[in-house]
């Protein structure tokens, strides 16, 4: 969610990896041990939450949690609690980082030592208030002065046991005085609205010939307004303590009114310290990020480099693979990569154009894409983002049972418990590992079709490459779907957003042994028990070391990496994927009944779609897999006929009616993902037929009519709608600004002799630079074009600065921003950065 700020929107998120906490106090009783798990606040609002680590004083989490940040905030808070089955569970203690102290740890490995957790310090919001010194004349006819103080309101309080009950505590502070105001309770709501004022009068009252008010220093120095935020509470244990302010009365200045938004903030017990690491650490890696997103055209000129990358000779010389080249981590350069090419409609032609790349500078087809290049990095983003329905349709249901079930699959000798029993064992692990295999090899309809047009590049490629190694085109598209995209997913299921949390250490061993299995039976290695180092692990495989389980996986792939290519010439071979009997109406005809419609045996392979008369026989008509303009159900009113399709050709359409409406819904699955890829394919259609002259859905006469009806299919929309493609461009542009000495460095190369020549310098070796001169000349304009961007992020900074005012309702008055304001209001001169 952004902000919109100055023209422009402002996101934030943060991703963290919470580690492990270590030395934990004991628990007090004799046990000793702890049931401990972690939160995630913003403020005090809980947003995350680990999995429970059992009996334990050093629990381990490794857990992974991203999330986009829909508000503002002043901490981010870490709490560790301890379980407790039979009473509230009590927390240990907690790290809280300031919002403007995160940037101190990006991306870094850092422990914290945990502090102390207790009602005073735990606050958040911020309060509206308006304080105003004037003269007052007494019956007496002398002049004092008196401090009028106006709550305003307030926001963002804490909801506090499920309620929020506030009100006001006002006093004024010096030397004897502890004066004490309260404001009526505002019932159940985080932001109220107080508008009451208080008065309080000034210790030293001025002579009468004083017209113009003024107060001495050293009695300002003295005094100072207090105001206290308080849950009302029923509970006998009283009043819960929100948060308070101090205002010292310097701050009226000669004008004698000051109005502003203050910070809550903790109370004040520096005399109660505990000593750092006596509650334990927590080991925590946090990447906070602020995008600061200008409007579209700010972009054009980065964004037109980085997508006519897959245009670029040689793709190496491209903006988007120098990104990855300059990139400390290929992940870094992945991730916008992936959704900026996404949005746009061309990530099929940029991985394409990658992967080629990459497979020619492969020289051993048992290595292809073993290792972590931008090409497997950039494919995996794709899948996670893609797949990521495909997985929830297709796994979720049986991860689910697996860890809820609980059954024990442990076939480790040296780790079987007593009570178990080792065939038993076998016997659960084989039936999960059966199911599991049948479900991904059965799901090839459901994958989804960018992921089946990067697959199919990805086997011309191989193939073209290494034509002497006839199982090449399979492992290049296994060593992803199975190596990268199932097996991990079986294996971290929460990573890949199909459990909220890692499952316990019994379920997550038995999910270990399934992915190892899943991942060897996808690798259609010729001597499978080799793969395993456990002879267990080689002695339960042999229940699978059958032919059937190889081609149930070679029909998966074949599947997923088909597709209805133009070329005529492909490399591919026919592969039978679906044939039946079902009805036909004849092409081409205007009138209908029952003798226009024929039983014939439909077959459907990666290069056409058939019907023959029966099965066996010639084919009656052949209809290119490239002709194929769209596959979408039939309205029943068309012929008063159910489970009917149409598959949409050049000249006309050929109507289909399967046997029921499962088949009816596979057929139609299965023709669309073929015919996806497809260039001249329709974006819409008619949904009832033409009849008599006119089309029964729109009344259109011509037969040529554009459809009426969007065409169902094509990349899914949610990929679409979620990304940002300026958002992304501004992430990638951070990049180019992070790395520019490297940017710097690869033009360094490019201009080197030794580039050109002779061998390569050492600090240069790290490039891969095949053309020095198409790689310059993308350089140069990379540069300019993010230098550009860099003035324009200044110049807002600049504008910014000028424009803040502390104390603001957008910029509070907090422990560390009361300097600035008081700077602020002393100062008439315009800063400048």
């Amino acid at each position: 969610m952004a902000v919109e700020e100055e023209g422009l929107r402002v996101f934030q998120s943060v991703k963290i990896k919470i580690g492990e906490a270590k030395n934990i106090p004991p628990y007090p009783g004799p046990n000793k041990m702890r049931d401990c798990y972690c939160t995630v606040n913003l403020d005090q609002e809980e947003v995350f939450r680990t999995k429970t680590m059992e009996k334990s004083l050093c629990p381990f989490y490794g857990e992974d949690f991203y999330c986009e940040i829909p508000r503002s905030f002043r901490h981010l808070s870490f709490y560790i609690f301890d379980r407790d089955v039979f009473r509230r569970d009590s927390s240990i203690g907690k790290v809280a980082v300031k919002k403007e102290d995160l940037q101190k740890y990006h991306g870094k490995d850092h422990w914290f030592p945990l502090h102390s957790v207790s009602a005073d310090s735990e606050v958040q919001g911020k309060v509206h208030l308006e304080l105003r010194l004037s003269e007052v004349i007494t019956d007496s006819g002398i002049i004092c002065h008196k401090l009028a103080t106006r709550v305003l309101e307030c926001q963002d309080l804490p909801i506090v046991n499920g309620q929020c009950d506030p009100y006001a505590a006002v006093s004024l502070l010096g030397p004897s005085r502890s004066d004490a105001k309260k404001t009526k309770v505002k019932r159940k709501n985080n932001n109220p609205q107080f508008d009451e004022t208080f008065f309080f009068e000034v210790t030293k009252p001025l002579s009468y010939t004083k017209r113009q008010f003024d107060v001495e220093e050293d009695d300002v120095d003295k005094l100072a307004l207090k105001v206290d935020l308080w849950n009302a509470s029923n509970l006998k244990f009283g009043d819960e303590f929100l948060g308070e302010v101090r205002v010292p009365l310097r701050v009226l200045g000669q004008s004698g009114v000051h109005d502003a938004w203050y910070f809550l903030q903790p109370r004040d017990h520096s005399n109660k310290s505990v000593k750092a690491d006596e509650l334990g650490s927590l080991r925590l890696n946090i990447v906070y990020t602020e995008d600061h997103v200008f409007p579209t055209e700010h972009y054009n000129r980065l964004r037109d480099l980085l997508l006519h990358s897959s245009h670029v000779q040689p793709v190496s010389a491209s903006a988007a693979h120098i990104l990855g080249e300059v990139c400390r981590e290929k992940q870094e350069a992945a991730v916008p990569l992936v959704r900026l090419f996404l949005h746009y409609g061309k990530i099929v032609p940029f991985l394409s154009a990658i992967a080629h790349a990459e497979i020619n500078r492969t020289q051993d087809p048992n290595t292809i894409f073993r290792g972590n290049s931008l090409t497997s990095k950039c494919i995996d983003e794709t899948m996670k983002l893609a797949g990521m329905h495909y997985l929830q349709v297709t796994l979720k249901p049986i991860i689910d049972e697996i860890c809820n079930d609980h059954k024990p699959c442990e076939i480790d000798p040296v780790k079987l418990k007593e009570s178990e029993n080792l065939d038993t064992n076998r016997e659960n692990l084989r039936h999960y590992v059966d199911r599991i295999f049948n479900v991904i090899t059965s799901s090839g309809v459901s994958c989804p079709t960018v992921m089946c047009d990067i697959f199919f590049s990805l086997r011309e490629s191989a193939a073209t490459r290494f034509q002497v190694d006839p199982d090449v085109r399979y492992t290049a598209v296994s060593s992803f779907i199975f190596l990268r995209f199932f097996a991990p997913a079986i294996l971290s299921p929460s990573l890949f957003h199909l459990r909220p949390h890692h499952p316990d250490p019994c379920t997550s061993r038995t999910l270990t042994l399934i992915s190892k299995t899943i991942q060897t039976l996808g690798s259609l290695a010729k001597s499978k028990s080799a793969n395993f180092k456990e002879s267990y692990m080689a002695a339960f495989y042999d229940y699978f070391n059958e032919q059937k389980y190889a081609d149930a996986v070679k029909n998966f792939l074949d599947l997923i990496s088909s597709s209805g290519h133009w070329d005529q010439k492909s490399i591919e071979t026919p592969i039978m994927l679906k044939e039946g009997f079902m009805i036909k109406r004849a092409q081409g005809r205007n009138r209908f009944g029952l003798k226009n419609f024929k039983k014939r045996w439909f077959r459907l392979t990666n290069h056409e779609f058939t019907y023959h008369k029966t099965k066996g026989e010639g084919a009656l008509c052949s209809i290119p897999i490239e002709n194929i303009l769209a596959v979408e159900r039939l309205e029943e009113e068309s012929f008063k006929m159910k489970n009917m399709f149409q598959v949409i050709q050049p000249e006309r359409a050929l109507y289909i009616q399967a046997n029921n409406c499962v088949e009816a819904r596979d057929w139609i699955d299965i023709l669309t993902k073929v015919s996806q890829c497809n260039r001249k394919r329709l974006s819409t259609y008619h949904p009832s037929a033409y009849l008599n002259g006119h089309w029964l859905c729109c009344k259109m006469c011509a037969d040529t009519a554009p459809g009426c009806t969007p065409c169902t299919g094509g990349l899914p929309a949610n990929i679409q709608l979620d990304v940002d493609g300026d958002r992304e461009t501004e992430r990638i542009y951070s990049l180019y600004n992070t790395y520019m000495s490297k940017l710097v460095k690869m033009q360094e190369a490019c201009g080197s002799k030794s580039v050109y020549d002779g061998p390569e310098q050492e600090e240069y070796s790290t490039f891969v630079i095949d053309d020095p001169q198409e790689t310059y000349k993308s350089l140069r304009l990379i540069i300019s074009a993010v230098q550009t961007l860099e003035q324009q992020h200044m110049q807002y900074k600049r504008d910014k600065f000028r424009k803040t005012k502390y104390g603001s309702q957008e910029h509070p008055i907090g422990d560390q921003s009361f300097q600035c304001y008081i700077r602020q209001q002393s100062e008439s001169s315009t800063y400048s950065i």
